[in-house]
This record gives structure tokens, sequence and C-alpha cells, in this order.
């Protein structure tokens, strides 16, 4: 089996294509686990399956199925899929493609725009819309509400998957490994989870904690849900630069979120007897 490793901002993924490898690959959760694991495997925050889609289906590219690294399935991630797009730029020797990707969170766009060497892909991709994600419980409220918790403010979004962004004063100065997946356990679906704060007139920085896979560098999704909430709450406008640890990515808010950023080939890799 071949695959490639892609990385959007540091958040890595490995990418098995069905157009390079054919179809008849099990590529599930038990793989991702084995492949992801960074002393044992190949090293990744998840594996993204492209796989062709039927021949009836009409206005499809490639449907994507993505594993976190602890084998569990996401509905959606915007670093992930701008890997999948340079994937199939590289694979078909292009360098600039209109792409529609099937999701388990709906139809995605991609406009990519590769590297003549294909090893760096600016990436857009329409997210769709933002809308409300599930109930803050309430010992989560309380915990936020805490006396040192001064200008904390937070609220879900839904992407596709699921968020809670956090506005603190400081993100720098959040236990990200300590209150990440105290928080995500208190929803029932598990919750990725954006510590943010204003950067400038139309900017933010941003630390995550994503479900499935722990502290990430950055998160396309999270930075589009941190965005919205942003921009409701009068923090920024329309067009939003929002830092993470692994860079940055732009966001543009509408009726339909789009994120652009980057999307870097890492290695192309043979697996023997995956």
């Amino acid at each position: 089996m071949q695959l490639t490793k892609h990385h959007g901002l540091a958040n890595d993924f490995l990418v098995v294509l069905d157009e390079v490898n054919g179809h008849g690959l099990t590529i599930d959760g038990d793989l991702a686990v084995r492949l992801c694991d960074r002393r044992t495997g190949v090293g990744a925050d998840g594996l993204i399956h492209g796989e062709l889609p039927p021949a009836d289906a009409e206005g499809i590219d490639v449907v994507m199925h993505l594993f976190n690294a602890d084998g569990s399935r996401a509905e959606m991630s915007g670093n992930g899929i701008r890997c999948l797009g340079q994937a199939i730029a590289t694979a078909r020797d292009v360098r600039e493609a209109v792409l529609h990707v099937a999701t388990d969170a709906g139809m995605r766009r991609l406009q990519v725009e590769d590297s003549e060497d294909h090893r760096s892909s600016t990436v857009s991709v329409e997210m769709g819309p933002a809308g409300d994600g599930p109930a803050i419980p309430m010992e989560v409220e309380s915990f936020l509400a805490g006396a040192d918790r001064v200008g904390t403010r937070a609220a879900t979004v839904d992407m596709g998957n699921p968020h809670l962004v956090v506005v603190v004063p400081d993100p720098a100065h959040i236990d990200l490994a300590s209150e990440g997946p105290w928080l995500e356990k208190h929803f029932a679906e598990g919750i990725n989870v954006e510590f943010i704060a204003p950067a400038g007139p139309d900017a933010l920085v941003l630390r995550v904690w994503e479900r499935g896979a722990g502290i990430t560098q950055a998160c396309g999704t999270g930075a589009c849900a941190a965005a919205h909430v942003a921009h409701r709450w009068g923090l920024v406008g329309e067009r939003v630069r929002v830092d993470m640890p692994g860079g940055s990515a732009e966001v543009e808010l509408g009726p339909s979120v789009t994120l652009i950023g980057p999307s870097t080939h890492v290695a192309t890799i043979e697996i023997p007897d995956a």
C-alpha cells in the first residue's frame, strides 16, 4: 500500500488514495492506530482514506473517510481535507484542481493551487455554514465561571463536527493537557476545545485540544469555529487570521465559511502487508 504524509500547519495526516492503490484495501480504525503511532508506526494525528465514489455518483470526485490517531472516526478536518486535496493533485500531477469531496459532514468544495514540485499547496475549502453546537453542561459552565476565570466566555459551534470555543485573556496560560480532556469528557459525543484570545483587529490566537487526537498544533475546523464565535461577539471582522502554534490560517465568514491555508507534502511511503 502506498500512502503520502502531509501536514497542514503541523497538524499531520496520512492519506491513502484508491486512485493510487485501487479498490479493496481495508482502511479502518485499527490501521489508523497502527500507522499513526509515533514510535512504532509512521506517526500522524489522523489517517484519511480517499475512496473513489460509486460510478453513479454525480458531482463527487472523492469520498473522504477520516480516522483519528486513536482509531475513532471524525466527521471533518479542515487541515486534513486540505492534505487530501494536495494528495490528489500530486497523484494526478496537476498544479491546479477544483475538487468536490463527500465527507461525513457533507459535501465540501476545494480549490487547490499546488507548487510545481508538489511540495506545498494553498488550499481553499468551502466549509459550509457554522451552526449551533451542543448545549454546554452545567459542570462546564460552573468551571468556566470560576473565580479565577475573569474574562472567560464560551460557546459551542457545529462545523460539521462539535467545538467548544473558550475566550480567555491568554491561551498560553491554559494547562491544555489537563483542561482539554476534562472539558471534552463532559460532552456525550466528545468535543474539540479551542482556547482563543484577540490578537489585533482581525486576528486571533488559538490553542486546541482535539477529540481523538489530543493536543495538536493547529485545527482547521477549530479556526473556523473560533472566528465565527469571535465575530458574533464583535471581537473580529469577517476575514480573520487565526494564529496557532503550527502557523496561521485565514477564515472568511459568511453564509458559508471558507478556510484558506497551506498543505505540505512530507513523504511518500510504501507500507508492506498493510
